[in-house]
């Protein structure tokens, strides 16, 4: 009951000095603000960054030979094989191949589209989906037949009349293949600087044995199995490699490993940051201890005529204690309103989801409270020390 009419106190004695108020608030209420706009952005751009990594697939490992790895003949299409053998956890290895070639129908020319040579599983390994027609399966690969999968944006660039599906298109490296066209993907965001949407996709022996002749695979695409960690995969590859053709003759890429490594300097970025925006959380406890001193100052014949009726130093104390506290986390709901609408306008301007720190909300309330109590307690004390006739005197 005593706690409730201090509370009540207290916020009557703020809505009788509003400009008084209001100024003693705004180092709190920017420097909740400022931290909890800092803490949800850092959470959204991590939060962005994870789902383009997932996208691209947490639980593969890319190998790419290098250029020099060719005088050594190691990476072919059989040596997935040894590869799957002698590494723990690794579901599948899909040998994949790529080059840039011109692609045309009738009159329409598209150049530089990205051509890939892959095989039937990489579709589902990669979670793609067609929005016309169907994959290729590995039949075709076997049988090296000239038919191919197309992203989105290229499929409405060489037919913007209609459905490509059970059409044909010419393939330019040094002389035109035609290839039958089976699917079209559905349109997907790009990952990690990838894009499936301008891509051509046809089987793997074709693209090897008809395209272009080639013995060297140029990426391994590695699926890790469930249970098992993609940074751990990666690693024991790399352990592998190195005992086979040394680190000068590959690279390998896994988005969880990088995912992590992301989310580790986002957080430690975002902290720091934090950090530094909680200089104004002090600064606004400053200003709420300077103002509850003039109210004690002010109230001095109140708290006289209280004592004098009986109220404790403890009552006394509570009193503006309870009343600094109030101000101060009055201060921190204003600052984290004000921090989430300026989270909501960031992430709007850069085109994010916004993702609302639950850590920015605990620590800021928390914070508050504590400057609250830290910075009230003197002038409470100073207040409850009044003896009533020294106080009334005062008056």
């Amino acid at each position: 009951m005593m706690l409730r009419e201090n509370i009540l106190m207290a916020l009557a004695s703020m809505a009788g000095n509003r400009l008084r108020t209001f100024l003693s608030l705004l180092g709190i209420m920017i420097g909740v603000a400022s931290v909890v706009t800092i803490l949800n952005l850092g959470r959204s751009v991590s939060e962005s960054i994870s789902e383009s990594f997932e996208i691209g697939g947490l639980d593969t490992v890319n190998i790419m030979p290098m250029g020099v790895a060719r005088e050594t003949m190691i990476f072919t299409e059989e040596f997935a094989y040894d590869i799957a053998r002698e590494v723990d956890g690794i579901k599948e290895i899909l040998p994949t191949v790529s080059s840039s070639a011109n692609v045309r129908n009738g009159q329409e020319i598209i150049s530089g589209v990205q051509v890939q040579g892959v095989t039937s599983g990489y579709f589902a390994s990669n979670a793609l989906e067609t929005s016309d027609g169907e994959f290729f399966e590995a039949v075709d690969n076997i049988n090296r037949r000239q038919v191919c999968v197309i992203g989105a944006e290229l499929a409405e660039e060489l037919f913007p009349e209609g459905n490509p599906v059970g059409k044909y298109i010419s393939v330019f490296r040094r002389q035109a293949k035609s290839f039958l066209v089976l699917g079209v993907l559905k349109e997907r965001d790009e990952s990690l600087g990838s894009s499936y949407n301008n891509a051509l996709f046809m089987p793997y022996n074709t693209y090897t044995q008809r395209f272009r002749r080639t013995d060297q695979v140029g990426t391994y695409v590695v699926k890790v199995a469930d249970g098992h960690d993609a940074t751990v995969v990666a690693e024991d590859l790399e352990r592998y490699l190195n005992q086979i053709s040394g680190e000068d003759y590959y690279r390998i890429f896994s988005p969880a490993t990088i995912k992590e490594m992301s989310d580790s300097v986002m957080s430690t970025f975002s902290i720091f940051l934090a950090a530094i925006a909680a200089i104004s959380l002090v600064v606004g406890g400053i200003g709420i201890m300077n103002i509850m001193l003039v109210s004690v100052v002010e109230r001095t014949g109140e708290i006289g005529i209280r004592k004098a009726l009986g109220a404790t130093p403890k009552q006394i104390r509570s009193q503006f204690l309870v009343e600094s506290v109030t101000l101060s986390i009055s201060g921190g709901l204003i600052g984290l309103f004000i921090g989430t609408v300026l989270s909501f306008a960031a992430v709007s301007i850069a085109g994010w989801t916004l993702y609302i720190s639950a850590g920015a909300v605990i620590v800021s309330l928390s914070f508050s409270l504590i400057i609250g109590m830290f910075f009230g307690w003197y002038p409470a004390a100073k207040a409850a020390r009044l003896e009533p006739m020294e106080a009334l005197q005062r008056e």
